[in-house]
């Protein structure tokens, strides 16, 4: 048995170790740095977008809806990363714009902001911001938004879809139909709770004691209840603010009147046949009578 291992021994003596390829080490030396420099950058991105989310949680702890200009458009919104969905309303809040519609829609944006900030499934995916058209005339420009208020969704990855502009002139800005285009978007739902509101209380109970104290005044003389002409005119005068768009204007909260940022021009007709401003209900409802 030890003669016969004796080759094998020979021959593993005789055995030269090997060795990789010269050229090998260079293509090896580059996979490593490249794994380097992919694994830093994956580092780095990480750290912007959590100093990124970091600042946005501050500034939603100070107003449910911060304000943003140029730079900061493009720093928290247009450039990654980005793993978070922003509401953006584009306005025109300055005294000069006299834009009445713009505050009417700011006062319901911040509602539903509030109810979003303090609920209970408050969380750093979804942010509300705003856009005044004096301190970012160049967003306005990019964007080519030719009309104020506009409401807009950016999603976290992608550029808004059309569906990500919110159709304001049909729907209206009431906060609970943007609640519900925010969570047919971002599958994020936010109840709406708003302020106390105890001047329709009032005004019913003054009106309550108005009629009361006419009927306790003419309690002797009641015949005018039974008037047929006065009812007669009541009823069409209910008909014809129905039938101008009294009680749609109601339901949907369109705006009075439209101005153009740009040129100050004010409209008061729409011009569509689905949708229809305040003042043009109410131009109907005087040509009615």
């Amino acid at each position: 048995m030890g003669a016969r291992a004796a080759p094998s021994r020979r021959r593993q003596a005789g055995r030269r170790p090997r060795y990789l390829p010269t050229g090998s080490f260079p293509f090896l030396l580059l996979l490593l740095l490249l794994c380097i420099q992919l694994g830093g950058g994956q580092k780095k991105k990480e750290n912007l977008l959590a100093e990124k989310v970091e600042q946005l949680m501050e500034w939603s702890s100070r107003r449910s809806v911060f304000r943003m200009n140029g730079d900061k458009f493009r720093k928290f919104i247009k450039a990654p990363p980005r793993n978070y969905s922003m509401i953006v309303m584009f306005t025109a809040l300055q005294p000069q714009r006299q834009c009445s519609v713009c505050r009417l829609a700011n006062e319901e944006y911040q509602i539903l902001a509030n109810s979003w900030r303090y609920s209970s499934a408050f969380c750093n995916k979804l942010f509300f911001s705003k856009v005044d058209y004096d301190e970012g005339t160049d967003i306005f420009q990019q964007l080519n938004i030719n009309s104020a208020p506009t409401f807009m969704h950016f999603p976290p990855k992608g550029r808004p879809k059309r569906a990500d502009t919110f159709d304001l002139q049909r729907i209206g800005f009431a906060a609970e139909q943007l609640a519900k285009w925010i969570a047919d978007r971002t599958d994020v739902h936010i109840r709406v709770f708003r302020p106390p509101n105890y001047s329709g209380t009032i005004a019913l109970a003054l009106l309550v004691s108005l009629v009361g104290g006419l009927l306790y005044l003419r309690r002797n003389n009641l015949e005018f209840i039974y008037n047929k002409t006065g009812w007669a005119m009541v009823s069409l005068c209910i008909v014809f603010a129905m039938t101008s768009g009294q009680m749609w204007n109601h339901i949907r909260g369109p705006p009075y009147a439209h101005k153009n940022p740009h040129n100050g021009q004010v409209s008061y007709i729409h011009g569509s046949s689905q949708v229809q401003f305040v003042a043009e209900s109410h131009i109907i409802l005087v040509l009615t009578f």
